[in-house]
C-alpha cells in the first residue's frame, strides 16, 4: 500500500469559548465529537503520527481506511473536551506540545490561551496519546540562527522526556515552515518524523519529515469534514489557503535574502 493517501488531521483548540486569537482554529466539544462520530462511521481506523511513520518505514501494511487525529500546542481542551471524545470511541491521537507554553515550571508565559499543564499531559499519555514535540516557545523555525534552532529543539524534546520518562520521536513544525536546514536539524534532535502543513494527503513519498495535513477548523462543517477524511475536493477547499501561503512564502524568502546582503 505504498500508494496510499492518508488524510492527517490538524486540530488545535477544542473549546465552548475560544479566545480571539485561538477561534479560527478552535472546534466546538459537539463539533469534535460528531467529527469522531463521522470517522466511526465510515470505517476509518485513526493510528498515531509514530505508528503511520513506522509502518512506512518498514513497508508493514497500512489498515484499509488509515487516519490521523493530531492536535498542535497543548490547549487544555484537549484533556477536558477531547479526551472523552477520542476514549469513547477507544482512538489514538498525537499531541505535539509547545513545551514553554504548557503551564508549570517550564512555563515562559507565551500561551494564546489555557494551555494544559504537565500533570493533564501526562494523563493524555496515560490514555494513549502520543505525545511529540512542537518546539519550546513556537517560533518560526526556518528564521533561526543554527544555535537557537537547537536549542528550540533540544529544550522541547529533553522536557518532554523528563515530564513523561521517554523521549518524544514524532515532531510538528510550528505554522508548518521548514526548511532543508530546519528538518536536518530535527533529524539530528533525535525525531524520526516529522509532519507539516500542506493541507493535502500525506504520501510514503512526500519523506517522513514533510509528511502534509489538513487543517480543521471552527467553519469546517460536517459536510467539508467528510470530504476530508475521503480525500475529496480537498485541492479545492483549499485553494485560497494555499495561494496565500505561496505568496507569504515568497515574502518571507525575499526577506530571508535582504538580511544576507
Amino acid at each position: 500500500m505504498t500508494g496510499t493517501r492518508v488524510p492527517i488531521l490538524m486540530y488545535h483548540s477544542v473549546a465552548t469559548e475560544p479566545n480571539h486569537a485561538t477561534r479560527t482554529l478552535s472546534v466546538t466539544p459537539e463539533a469534535f465529537a460528531g467529527q469522531l462520530a463521522v470517522i466511526a462511521d465510515r470505517g476509518l481506523t485513526p493510528l498515531t503520527t509514530a505508528e503511520l511513520a513506522a509502518r512506512w518505514r518498514t513497508g508493514r501494511p497500512l489498515p484499509v481506511r488509515p487516519v490521523l487525529i493530531t492536535f498542535d500546542d497543548g490547549y487544555e481542551g484537549v484533556h477536558r473536551h477531547a479526551l472523552p471524545a477520542l476514549a469513547e470511541h477507544g482512538f489514538p491521537a498525537t499531541l505535539f506540545v509547545t513545551t514553554g507554553w504548557i503551564r508549570g515550571a517550564h512555563d515562559t508565559g507565551g500561551g494564546p490561551d489555557t494551555m494544559l499543564d504537565w500533570r493533564q499531559v501526562r494523563r493524555l499519555a496515560d490514555a494513549g496519546v502520543e505525545i511529540g514535540g512542537h518546539s519550546h516557545t513556537h517560533p518560526q523555525l526556518d528564521r533561526l540562527d543554527d544555535t537557537r534552532l537547537r536549542t528550540e529543539l533540544s529544550r522541547c524534546r529533553d522536557l518532554v522526556a523528563d515530564e513523561l520518562g521517554s523521549l518524544p520521536v514524532s515532531f510538528a513544525y510550528p505554522y508548518g515552515y521548514s526548511s532543508r536546514r530546519v528538518r536536518t536539524a530535527v533529524r539530528g534532535q533525535g525525531f524520526a518524523q516529522a509532519l507539516a502543513v500542506g493541507n493535502s494527503l500525506a504520501r510514503r513519498a512526500q519523506g517522513p519529515y514533510a509528511l502534509r495535513r489538513v487543517t480543521v477548523r471552527r467553519t469546517t462543517d460536517t459536510e467539508e469534514f467528510e470530504r476530508l477524511v475521503d480525500g475529496r475536493a480537498i485541492g479545492r477547499t483549499f485553494a485560497r489557503d494555499r495561494a496565500l501561503t505561496k505568496g507569504y512564502t515568497v515574502v518571507r524568502r525575499t526577506r530571508g535574502l535582504r538580511r544576507t546582503v
